[in-house]
C-alpha cells in the first residue's frame, strides 16, 4: 500500500509543476479573473487546494499551519503561490515516504474545519481522499485555462507513470 501512495504524492507533484507551468503564462488579471468556477478563478482554486492540503497534512501530521478557511488566500500571485505549493509538495511526499506500512491501517482523530466535530477514521482511506479531492480541483484548474483561451497541459496518470520520473511506479 505504501508504493501506492507514493506514486500518488509523486503523480501529484508532478501534475502540480504541470499545471504552474501553464498558470504561469497567464497576466495577473487573467489568474484573478472570475470565470465561473467553484472557487472562482484559477487563483481562488488553487490557493484552495493548498489551503485544503494543509489542513490534511496538519490533521495526518499534528504540524504545520491551516487555515480556518476552506476558500482562504495564501498567495494572490501565481509566484509565491508556487513556492509554497513545491514545498507543500516535498513535504507530501517525505511524509508518505517516511510512514512503515502498518501505519496506512491505523486511525487518527482530527476536527473538521467546517462543522468543528472530531472525526476518528482510517489513515489509507483519508488519504485516497486527499489526492482524490486534489485532482478533482486540478480539473477545474485545467478547465479554467481553457477558458481563458490557454492550453491545458494534459494531466493523465497513465501519461506520468511513462515519464522517466513515473516509471517506477508503473
Amino acid at each position: 500500500m505504501k508504493h501506492h501512495f507514493q506514486m500518488l504524492a509523486a503523480y501529484n507533484g508532478w501534475a502540480n509543476g504541470r499545471l504552474y507551468d501553464a498558470a504561469a503564462d497567464l497576466t495577473d488579471a487573467e489568474f484573478a479573473q472570475d470565470v465561473g468556477a467553484f472557487f472562482r478563478s484559477m487563483m481562488g482554486t488553487l490557493n484552495h487546494v493548498l489551503v485544503a492540503d494543509r489542513i490534511w497534512m496538519k490533521r495526518f501530521t499534528a504540524h504545520g499551519e491551516a487555515p480556518r478557511s476552506l476558500d482562504a488566500i495564501i498567495h494572490p500571485n501565481l509566484d509565491p503561490l508556487r513556492i509554497a505549493r513545491e514545498a507543500e509538495d516535498e513535504r507530501i511526499f517525505g511524509w508518505i515516504d517516511g510512514l512503515g506500512e502498518a501505519a496506512f491501517a491505523g486511525r487518527f482523530s482530527y476536527i473538521t474545519v467546517t462543522d468543528m466535530r472530531t472525526v476518528s477514521q482510517r489513515l489509507a482511506p483519508a488519504l485516497a481522499h486527499f489526492f482524490n479531492h486534489q485532482t478533482h480541483h486540478r480539473g477545474q484548474a485545467h478547465t479554467i485555462l481553457s477558458l481563458l483561451g490557454r492550453e491545458p497541459p494534459s494531466l493523465d496518470m497513465i501519461y506520468f507513470q511513462r515519464t522517466e520520473e513515473g516509471r517506477q511506479f508503473a
